[in-house]
C-alpha cells in the first residue's frame, strides 16, 4: 500500500475574488492539478494513456470548504487513490493550511475514454498494473452526489470557445463551475460559510457548441444544469452554503 502524496500551493492574487479569499474554481484547479501531477509521477498520467489513444476524464466531483483561504496563504493538498473499479476510480484530497489545519476536502471519480470513439473503456488494467498506488484510507467526505433534476428559474447561453476547452478538447471543469457561479447574486458569493459543491458530468461539451446554463436558486443553495445545442443535460451540479 502507498502513502498519501502531498503538494504545496499558495493563494496568488489571480486566485482570489473581491473578498481576497481563494475562489472555489481556484481551489478546484489546485485539486485537479494535483491529480494530474500525481498520476504522471506514478506512471499512469495522460502522457502514458495518450500513447494508446486514451485519456482520463472527470466523471463526478465533490468539494467541501470549511473556509476559503486568504491571498498569499500557503496550503498543502494531500491526495490518494482509495479504489479502482472497472468503470470509475476514486481519488481523494484534503487541503490543509500552514499550521496543519484541514480546511477543505474533495472526492473525485474518474473514467477513462478512447479519444477516437469518445466512449468509456475498461480501466481494470490500471488497478492490476498499479495496485501499489492504492492507499488504505477512506474518502474524507461523502462521495459526489447525483443531482436528479433541475428546474431552472434563470438561463443564459454560452458559445464554447477556445479558452473553454482543455487537453481532452472538451470544456474544462472549472470553466463549467465559473459559468454556474456567474449566475449567482454577488452577495451570495461573499458569504463566509462552509460550502459544498457537487458536479456530475453526463456527456461532453465541445468547441463551437451553444450551451444553455440553467440555475435553480434556493435560499442557501443553487442547482445547475448545462446542456449543449438543445440536447439532454450534459452537466448537473449543486452548491450549498451551510
Amino acid at each position: 500500500m502507498a502513502e498519501k502524496s502531498r503538494y504545496n500551493y499558495r493563494v496568488e492574487p489571480q486566485d482570489v475574488d473581491f473578498t481576497l479569499r481563494a475562489t472555489i474554481p481556484s481551489l478546484g484547479r489546485s485539486i485537479l492539478n494535483t491529480a494530474g501531477v500525481d498520476a504522471y509521477g506514478k506512471g499512469f498520467g495522460v502522457d502514458v494513456l495518450n500513447a494508446d489513444n486514451h485519456s482520463w476524464v472527470l466523471s463526478r466531483m465533490a468539494v467541501e470548504c470549511d473556509s476559503q483561504p486568504m491571498q498569499y496563504t500557503d496550503y498543502t493538498v494531500a491526495t490518494w487513490i482509495s479504489d479502482y473499479g472497472r468503470v470509475l476510480s476514486t481519488r481523494n484530497f484534503t487541503l490543509t493550511d500552514g499550521a496543519g489545519r484541514e480546511f477543505g476536502r474533495a472526492v473525485t471519480q474518474w473514467a477513462m475514454i478512447d479519444l477516437q470513439s469518445r466512449s468509456a473503456v475498461d480501466l481494470s488494467w490500471v488497478g492490476e498494473a498499479h495496485a501499489d498506488a492504492l492507499v488504505d484510507a477512506a474518502p474524507p467526505t461523502d462521495k459526489p452526489r447525483k443531482i436528479r433534476s433541475v428546474s431552472p428559474t434563470a438561463t443564459v447561453e454560452h458559445r464554447v470557445v477556445y479558452s473553454d476547452i482543455d487537453f481532452n478538447r472538451h470544456v474544462n471543469t472549472m470553466r463549467y463551475i465559473e459559468m454556474m457561479l456567474d449566475m449567482l447574486p454577488v452577495d451570495m458569493l461573499a458569504w463566509e460559510a462552509p460550502v459544498r459543491l457537487d458536479i456530475h458530468f453526463l456527456k461532453e461539451c465541445r468547441f463551437g457548441q451553444m450551451l444553455t446554463v440553467g440555475c435553480e436558486l434556493r435560499e442557501r443553495s443553487a442547482l445547475f444544469e448545462i446542456s449543449g445545442d438543445g440536447a439532454a443535460a450534459a452537466v448537473r451540479a449543486s452548491i450549498e452554503w451551510k
